[in-house]
């Protein structure tokens, strides 16, 4: 039976009448018909290539069209496609004994998920069981997913269609600095503030009744917002202090995006548990996890672990997890995204000497943004938080996207965080549309 192809016109049109698109109104969107990829670039059909300046969705950390993750898959599919999460299975095994390997040294075990939502999902129930509590703080700027569980621990304004939302989740301010309206010293003053108003808040909750406070280890899309020097050790201190688990959503963050395997590496700090996703296969197949320490595993030895998906641990997903570790201890990644990262630290900090629309910048390995505003003195946003009645944001990621420079926004706030395989100099030709498309904005939006 011979294949079946679609023309571009048809790709759009079936994609109109038969797709709902995520976070957006469905009328008038035209996304790109894209035919292939390969390392940091995808084309679309008219043979346009487009640097992928955010890897997707912050996942594609080894970069698109790798054989090594290609032929796993196919191996592993001709060998055992499946069998139920209860059976014992190679890759599975190998996987859980990897991420072991190279998580931080108190963690000892693995619960596989589909991804990031529901590994997060899985990470408070287990809190809940471990702790015999209710009660989950997240922050409000903060994405963990949109699932019902994850929806709820999500602070910002994709929550909403949730509530009212389940009983006992609780929220606390991020320590966003830029725009915290004070003048703080020093970070370690800034982490001082910040955790001493957590730990209020606390004490009014009842920390008998806290079982987990949860945080993206670097805040992701809402901003990556680097947590000041001493406050995650000022978390850990807490949680210590009440008996509270302390979860580090690493589904942005984990995988060497931040110049470590677990960005909790760059503050020394250790959790009780990690979620992980996106970076594990980078989107090969889809698969998240729940890493656990030592004391939790050992809970249920003799508890039953009330938790369980038909896919979890997936024998595909496994083997293409396998391949990525592999590659990006082969490779170098890691190393790269420090070394990368740093170049990248250095473009960002002359587009905000240059322009007068970049308020602020932020950076840490291979995961950044650009946050622009109207006016540096007064920090004003460049468009209202949670309005754009002009699609400002829109326009400037479409400029981008016009001279092949792919990414997203997010309020004010533009995304950068390219494949970790990036060299010197594909940043610096990527970083010059950026620095074109903000002369636009310097000039014609402010």
């Amino acid at each position: 039976m011979s294949k079946i192809e679609l023309t571009v016109e048809e790709i759009k049109q079936y994609d109109r009448e038969f797709n709902l698109h995520s976070w957006s109104k469905q009328k008038g969107l035209n996304p790109i018909a894209v035919s292939k990829s390969e390392g940091i670039y995808f084309w679309d059909y008219e043979g346009k290539k487009y640097f992928d300046m955010s890897s997707q969705l912050v996942n594609m950390n080894i970069g698109h069209g790798n054989k090594k993750v290609i032929e796993a898959i196919k191996e592993q599919a001709e060998k055992l496609a499946f069998i139920a999460p209860s059976f014992a299975v190679e890759s599975r095994s190998k996987l859980a004994r990897k991420i072991i390997n190279i998580a931080p040294d108190n963690m000892q075990k693995v619960f596989f998920t589909n991804g990031g939502a529901d590994a997060n999902e899985n990470a408070i129930k287990i809190a809940r069981m471990f702790t015999g509590r209710n009660k989950i703080f997240s922050r409000y700027r903060s994405y963990h997913g949109s699932s019902f569980g994850a929806g709820n621990l999500t602070g910002e304004p994709r929550r909403y269609p949730l509530e009212p939302g389940i009983p006992g989740f609780v929220k606390f301010f991020d320590p966003y600095i830029y725009r915290a309206g004070i003048n703080f010293k020093s970070e370690e003053e800034a982490s001082k503030y910040y955790v001493n108003m957590l730990r209020e808040q606390i004490l009014y909750e009842g920390p008998f009744n806290v079982a987990a406070i949860v945080l993206e280890t670097v805040t992701g899309s809402n901003g990556v917002i680097i947590p000041p020097k001493g406050y995650l050790k000022g978390i850990r201190e807490i949680c210590n202090e009440f008996g509270i688990m302390m979860i580090c959503d690493e589904v942005m963050t984990g995988w060497g995006r931040t110049g470590k395997w677990f960005a909790v590496e760059n503050w020394d700090v250790k959790p009780d548990i990690i979620t992980f996703a996106k970076g594990v296969t980078c989107g090969y197949v889809p698969i998240g996890g729940v890493i656990v320490s030592k004391e939790i595993a050992e809970f249920f030895d003799d508890r039953v672990l009330l938790c369980g998906l038909t896919y979890s641990g997936h024998p595909l997903a496994c083997a293409a997890g396998c391949a990525t570790i592999d590659v990006y201890e082969e490779e170098g990644l890691i190393e790269n995204a420090q070394k990368m990262g740093g170049i990248l630290g250095e473009l960002l900090e002359g587009l905000k000497a240059k322009h007068t629309s970049v308020g602020d910048v932020r950076y840490i390995g291979l995961f950044s943004s650009i946050e622009l505003v109207k006016d540096k003195e007064s920090r004003e946003t460049l468009v209202p938080y949670g309005k754009d009645p002009e699609g400002i944001m829109g326009k400037i990621i479409g400029l981008l996207k016009e001279r092949g420079f792919s990414t997203y926004s997010h309020e004010n706030i533009i995304i950068v965080a390219p494949p970790l395989i990036i060299n010197k100099e594909e940043l610096i030709e990527a970083m010059d549309i950026m620095d074109e498309v903000l002369d636009i904005v310097d000039k014609t939006m402010l």
